[in-house]
């Protein structure tokens, strides 16, 4: 099978680990985890039971992917990135319930970030270094601080994006000043990013 698994490393019967994924020092992969083709698993990485990771993933060292968690294809997440999945946490609750996280395809979470568990992270989106994100992110969506603010929007290539853009019925159109590439933001996220850089 064409995938590494270091010495260390703990996978337990039952965990699914695609083709070209690569397990580092004291990762520890629960039962019931599922892993796709060609991730890259830092040190000291838990993925929990049931959590589930795409193709193409890269998760940095000291991880915790809880289930409940699905992380889409081709997301970044930066090391000591915190997930969360219990909205009432109480260490004698026998009664708590699951509750999701959505990171979906080519988004970013920066280092020390922290996720409240319930919201999804958009496509190509990109989450600061720290910040704790309590609500949804929109596609290609940028967020900052504590609470997380949408601060503007960043290209395919993780650029934020500059500039004037065109303003359509539904849409507004930037062209990223470094690749060229056209990102198409709704409008609604983009009315959103005005009123939070006012506070409100």
């Amino acid at each position: 099978m064409n995938k590494f698994i270091h010495p260390t490393a703990v996978v337990e019967e039952g965990a699914e680990i695609g083709e070209g994924t690569r397990i580092w020092h004291f990762v520890h992969v629960r039962e019931g985890a599922k892993i796709g083709r060609n991730c890259n698993i830092g040190k000291g990485v838990y993925i929990d039971k049931g959590a589930k990771i795409g193709n193409g993933v890269k998760i940095q060292n000291f991880v915790s992917v809880y289930r409940g968690v699905v992380i889409e294809d081709d997301v970044f997440i930066g090391p000591h990135a915190v997930f969360t999945n219990d909205k009432y946490p109480r260490s004698f609750n026998e009664e708590w319930e699951v509750v999701p996280t959505l990171i979906k395809r080519g988004a970013s979470i920066g280092a020390n970030a922290t996720i409240v568990c319930g919201i999804t992270v958009g496509k190509y989106a990109m989450v600061a270094a720290g910040a704790v994100v309590t609500s949804d992110v929109p596609d290609h969506g940028l967020v900052m601080g504590n609470p997380a603010r949408l601060a503007g929007f960043v290209c395919y290539c993780g650029r934020t994006l500059t500039g004037d853009p065109l303003f359509l019925d539904e849409e507004v159109v930037y062209r990223c000043a470094h690749c060229g590439k056209e990102v198409r933001i709704r409008k609604s996220d983009y009315e959103r990013m005005l009123r939070e850089r006012r506070g409100r």
